[in-house]
């Protein structure tokens, strides 16, 4: 009886210990699930700030040019100086995501932009234009750390055959921020008079005219101090935040190599990425103009850019409800990059009016806007290929994809070179190269393990 007895009772401990590590293990995945909500969440603002601080630069560039009084060429180092830092401090970064972490990583990239924001003050005080373009580099360099450590983030964080649905979200958030920056930096700075002031400033004399200038450039000093505390806060939040670190266990160590440059599919996504990230720049900035040279006025065209994000909104809710549930995302990467081919081919070909939201354009145009549709879900698909497998240096790989970034600031000086000596509507030959190349890698390109044939 006693033998029975201690047998029965070992039994029972036994199912208690079994039940208890059961609960264990729930409460952990419960807390985990928890955790990466909040991670996705912190995520989606992330990209929210990118947008923003990104897509207010194409206002930026006219207004410096009346209020620093430049030429074209130097109103458009805006452009260049904010994105050359992606190119310059990307794979710094990675190295400093390495010594502090993630977590610690996105705190200090929110300070470092909220130092670049500050730069604005002094700049705007002396109407000092080369301190606006370090103010721009500094900004753009947190963005390059934030870029560099969310992107990968987004594609860690859960399901990698889910990254692209998850970077479908991030793009709702980035391109949503994108139609508003515009619109809130005008109605900070820009009053109901500006149009006929614009008129006469070249009239004035110097002293009146330098006096207007200053008071005109001032009005970014109050925008951009209330950025700057916006993001230093952001960053003591993350700081105190529940945002979960991923540890390098997490991440796929199935190729041990020592060098980026051993993972011809991570080289090969980069310049996909380069490419990509430049025709998305063309067919959103260049639209206005392309519409001018149709006969219509800038106040007509303004909202033409909004129609293309609006495009690229569509994009990602198509890739949030197909992504992986009906369409795996590298599936959807090669139906997008050859409908993108197929768009620029037609931007290119055809010349056939359409009476389209109450405006007489040419079918080319409409096709252009159309490119920001596939163009939504390229980077959500070449960013988990181009990952795939690269272990400890995923950090340096993220680095790497993100100084493709500079493609937003080259590919659209190439293609305004062509429109000079050409043509606008010719200069958009440009985007078929580009999306052959992502044509390329979406089928051929990403399953490269090794550079000889």
């Amino acid at each position: 009886m006693a033998d029975g007895y201690l047998k029965t009772n070992g039994v029972r401990n036994q199912r208690m210990k079994c039940n208890g590590r059961m609960k264990n293990e729930q409460l952990l995945t419960a807390k985990a699930k928890r955790d990466n909500w909040i991670g996705v969440g912190i995520l989606g603002m992330m990209f929210f700030t990118f947008g923003f601080v990104s897509w207010v630069n194409a206002i930026l560039i006219p207004y410096f040019k009346i209020a620093c009084e430049l030429t074209n060429f130097q109103s458009y180092l805006v452009a260049f100086a904010f994105y050359i830092s992606y190119l310059l401090m990307s794979m710094p970064s990675s190295y400093l995501l390495k010594v502090v972490g993630y977590k610690r990583g996105i705190v200090i990239g929110f300070w470092i932009m909220a130092a670049g924001a500050l730069l604005f003050v002094p700049a705007a005080y002396g109407r000092t234009y080369p301190v606006f373009l370090l103010g721009l580099f500094t900004l753009g360099t947190g963005l390059a750390i934030l870029q560099t450590v969310a992107n990968l983030y987004v594609t860690l964080i859960g399901d990698r055959e889910r990254a692209a649905q998850r970077i479908s979200i991030m793009g709702i958030c980035n391109k949503g921020a994108g139609i508003l920056a515009p619109l809130v930096f005008s109605w900070a700075v820009f009053r109901a008079s500006d149009q006929e002031l614009f008129l006469q400033i070249p009239l004035l004399e110097d002293v009146q005219r330098g006096i207007v200038l200053d008071e005109l450039i001032l009005r970014v000093v109050a925008p951009y101090s209330v950025l700057a505390m916006l993001l230093f806060l952001i960053g003591v939040c993350i700081w105190f935040s529940p945002l979960p670190e991923i540890s390098q266990k997490t991440e796929d160590q199935r190729e041990k190599r020592t060098s980026l440059w051993q993972f011809p599919h991570l080289v090969l996504g980069a310049i996909a990425i380069f490419l990509h990230v430049g025709t998305q720049v063309i067919a959103i900035d260049t639209v206005i103009n392309y519409a001018g040279a149709m006969g219509l006025s800038l106040l007509e065209a303004k909202a033409l850019p909004s129609y293309t994000l609006s495009a690229t909104i569509m994009g990602y809710l198509f890739g949030i409800f197909l992504i992986p549930r009906f369409v795996k995302q590298k599936l959807m990467l090669r139906l997008c990059s050859l409908l993108g081919l197929t768009f620029s081919l037609l931007v290119c070909l055809t010349n056939v009016p359409v009476y389209l939201a109450g405006m007489n354009l040419d079918s080319s145009i409409w096709f252009l806007i159309a490119i920001g549709l596939p163009n939504a879900l390229i980077w959500a698909g070449i960013w988990p290929l181009a990952l795939d497998g690269l272990g400890d240096l995923a950090k340096q790989g993220s680095a790497l994809l993100i100084m493709g970034l500079s493609g937003n600031a080259i590919i659209p000086m190439l293609y305004g070179w062509m429109a000079d000596v050409s043509s606008e509507r010719n200069a958009y030959w440009v985007l078929v190269p580009c999306f052959a190349y992502i044509v390329f890698y979406a089928f051929w390109g990403h399953r490269y393990r090794t550079w000889s044939t």
